[in-house]
């Protein structure tokens, strides 16, 4: 082999030294920052394409909606914008999806956007919802490195037949070899009735409440978790109150909502609820190193181009996708919620 010169091999070292220090550099000033955990429910995020396998297919161009390409794309682009707008232009520790069709428009969002910057994976089951709308979840590889992950089945002991959206867990450790488990949720909807359909979200939340459980039997350290989703429920329902949240091993960051910067994640008429929200382990809450929760960082994300005019209640709402079969071409009927994790 022909030997390098005297001139080459100091510059050759020199660059070397150089790129080690702008690598170290950018891996200390991103170890450094928070880890921004968000949750959106996305509003009927289908591909428009038929799915002969599935009885419902009305998001399609024939079908009820009149679901077309240039809809899909337009809403995939109002979504990737806002995603940047709620992590800063940075990415996001992780990101909890409810209403998304399948792992396809989950690719053409984070994949074939500038979030693809982002180094985001994707974590999708197929569920049982009738609709064939999951839950989802999707996480940044320079953050945090995937365990392990599964779908919790919701199953009604006395109707084996009745099957719901999936909750979705994974298991996570940090950069620093904490770790964190997260659930995504998108408990059964008030569709039918608030009353009629309270046993069914209490299905749900025992459900969650079991596995929660059967973390919190394990060995020490004690576990960190994170619980998101939609609820279809407020954080004094006794869904999320009195079984969820019955005891201080679980905080639920929405419950004050005076602290969240907004006064609820959806509206109908003339009222504001807070059905979308975040809850953590107080082992998360009140611990003093590790990865721990940002004092006061819990908040709704609500952005100006999230809204329009109420011209019907006052004030304003939401700037949806659809109002029933009506296309507005919004954003969604939720908004976004997120905490901020730090180092101690």
């Amino acid at each position: 082999m022909r030997p390098l010169s005297i001139i080459k091999v100091p510059l050759l070292f020199l660059i070397f030294i150089e790129f080690q220090i702008v690598i170290s550099s950018r891996a200390v000033a991103q170890e450094s920052r928070d880890l921004r955990v968000a949750f959106w429910n996305f509003e009927n995020f289908f591909d428009p394409f038929v799915d002969s396998t599935r009885v419902y297919n009305e998001f399609t161009e024939n079908g009820s909606q009149h679901w077309t390409k240039s809809r899909f794309y337009k809403k995939r682009n109002n979504l990737y914008k806002a995603i940047l707008a709620i992590s800063e232009n940075k990415p996001l520790a992780v990101l909890g999806i409810a209403e998304i069709e399948n792992e396809y428009v989950l690719k053409m969002l984070f994949i074939q956007t500038p979030l693809q910057t982002h180094n985001y994976r994707i974590v999708h089951y197929e569920g049982d919802d009738k609709r064939g709308i999951d839950v989802a979840m999707v996480y940044c590889i320079d953050k945090l490195q995937l365990v392990y992950t599964e779908p919790v089945k919701v199953r009604n002991p006395k109707n084996p037949k009745y099957k719901t959206r999936d909750i979705l867990y994974a298991k996570f450790f940090d950069r620093r070899g904490d770790t964190l488990h997260v659930f995504v949720n998108h408990w059964p909807s008030r569709y039918g009735g608030e009353r009629e359909t309270i046993k069914l979200r209490a299905l749900a939340a025992n459900t969650l409440r079991h596995k929660v459980d059967s973390l919190f039997s394990l060995p020490q350290p004690i576990p960190k978790i994170i619980i998101m989703g939609d609820f279809n429920d407020t954080p004094d329902d006794p869904s999320i109150k009195d079984i969820l949240c019955k005891d201080k091993s679980l905080i639920n960051l929405f419950a004050e909502n005076k602290k969240l910067g907004f006064e609820g994640t959806l509206k109908h008429q003339y009222n504001w609820q807070i059905f979308d929200q975040i809850i953590v382990s107080n082992s998360l809450y009140i611990n003093k190193e590790g990865l721990v929760y940002k004092p006061n960082s819990a908040q709704i994300f609500h952005a100006d181009f999230l809204f329009e005019k109420d011209e019907t209640y006052g004030g304003a709402k939401l700037f949806r996708t659809y109002v029933g079969p009506k296309y507005y071409g919004g954003y969604s009927d939720h908004l976004p919620v997120y905490i901020d994790l730090i180092f101690k």
